[in-house]
């Protein structure tokens, strides 16, 4: 496809107007101000209109988009332990299938290309991933009480299994399969030191939570002989494979040198974080100690929403007010994270930026709005006034898979159908 005369944001995070931009199969191959010679394909009006690099939404359960509101007004561990628990216990592969649908709408309309999900029940996810055309991270979290349950004991495992052959037999690379250990709180030493071997051997990411919580935090050093979770892992070698470590919010001291040593990824979750009232990740010092960042919605059960536009934004200016820093997390520095730094805490160097040879991940917003005008800065306009129904495409490895509000791989109304199902047939069972 040629996007005629659009507006680009480059691989600087720069806005470059009047540009021609072609892709060919899964690549951008062309950006230029002139007409590339002997094209004859699809073209796309880009006049009045900016293409974006897709956000990478590193933090997520899609699937509990099924739980949505069910757990409102409780703390963390009871909103796990009270509501999440059991409603999860009762969900199938086709559930969540269905609610893999529908999170994955959610978040290719407000502008995500790709995901870092922790769940169950893999087959469900991989297909609706499929189909939807989406790029994802999939991994089962792990959880162990006792000594004596091995990792192969979890169910974790085979789900691990079943992602390294689904990844080896699939004719695309949009699903990666990672490993992930669910929190320090719900793992024992054996756990922990099973899986970072596991994931060392097999040359496998790590997806984790990481002190999301004070009481997390600190029980976690009255248990672990004073090592906070980071500590901890360290010492476990979870973080000798690249590790995406959700929330981070209560991080201290040393934590931030391991973290940059080893080269994990911190995911920024801020709606969930406020939401839960567990507190305001220290971004600024993880960035100034050169931790990379990315940004993650975590579920809609704790969020309400996979709106990655809007947690990009809420991500700038919540940053902004803890630290009275009106210029930290700029427009610029801000899609770096949203964009560049997730794809990379993926392992897809080839992705999250705007430029020849890069995937053709493309985001098109509609820039006609009355709350898009005037424009003295393009960037700053999409990152602190756009809104998801302002994008109007959106190209994943050059598929286009949503274009003037009609998903091209998800039935919508079939979607909806089914979740409002599988919500009334589980709140009859827990009855």
């Amino acid at each position: 496809m040629l996007f005629k005369n659009i507006t680009i944001i480059d691989e600087n995070y720069e806005a470059q107007e009047h540009m021609n931009l072609l892709t060919d199969g899964k690549k951008i191959t062309y950006i230029g101000k002139d007409m590339p010679a002997g094209y004859e394909g699809e073209i796309y009006d880009g006049s009045n209109k900016v293409a974006m690099p897709g956000f990478f939404n590193i933090h997520c359960h899609v699937p509990m988009t099924l739980i949505r509101g069910y757990g409102e007004g409780l703390p963390l561990h009871r909103w796990l332990h009270e509501r999440m628990f059991p409603f999860e216990a009762l969900l199938t592969p086709e559930d969540m299938y269905w609610g893999g649908l529908l999170g994955m709408a959610e978040m290719i309309a407000s502008g995500a290309v790709s995901f870092t999900d922790m769940y169950m029940e893999m087959d469900g996810i991989s297909k609706a991933v499929e189909e939807s055309g989406m790029k994802a991270n999939l991994s089962h979290g792990c959880s162990a009480f006792s000594d004596d349950v091995h990792f192969t004991d979890v169910n974790g495992y085979k789900g691990i299994h079943y992602l390294m052959d689904y990844v080896k037999n699939a004719n695309h690379d949009r699903i990666i399969g990672d490993t992930s250990l669910h929190a320090e709180y719900t793992s024992t030493e054996t756990l922990v030191h099973e899986i970072a071997q596991f994931a060392k051997e097999n040359h496998l990411n790590m997806h984790t939570h990481i002190s999301e919580t004070q009481k997390e935090h600190e029980e976690c050093k009255q248990r672990r002989g004073g090592l906070t979770p980071v500590q901890f892992f360290n010492k476990c070698g979870v973080f000798d494979v690249p590790t995406t470590a959700a929330h981070c919010v209560w991080i201290e001291g040393e934590d931030f040198d391991i973290m940059k040593e080893k080269g994990v990824t911190a995911c920024h979750c801020p709606s969930s974080n406020l939401k839960l009232g567990s507190g305001i990740a220290p971004v600024k010092k993880m960035l100034e100690k050169g931790i990379r960042v990315g940004i993650g919605t975590d579920g809609a059960a704790s969020n309400n929403n996979l709106n990655s536009l809007e947690e990009v934004n809420l991500a700038s200016i919540l940053q902004k007010g803890a630290n009275n820093d009106p210029l930290f997390l700029g427009p610029q520095q801000l899609l770096e994270l949203a964009c560049r730094n997730g794809a990379l805490s993926q392992g897809r160097a080839d992705c999250g930026s705007i430029k020849v040879g890069n995937r053709a991940d493309i985001v098109v917003y509609d820039l006609d709005k009355p709350h898009l005008q005037p424009v003295f800065d393009v960037l700053s306009n999409i990152m602190y006034s756009a809104q998801s129904g302002d994008i109007c495409l959106s190209m994943i490895d050059g598929n286009v898979v949503y274009k003037n509000g009609v998903f091209t791989g998800i039935d919508l109304e079939k979607v909806l159908f089914h979740v409002n199902r599988i919500k009334d047939e589980k709140l009859a069972q827990l009855k």
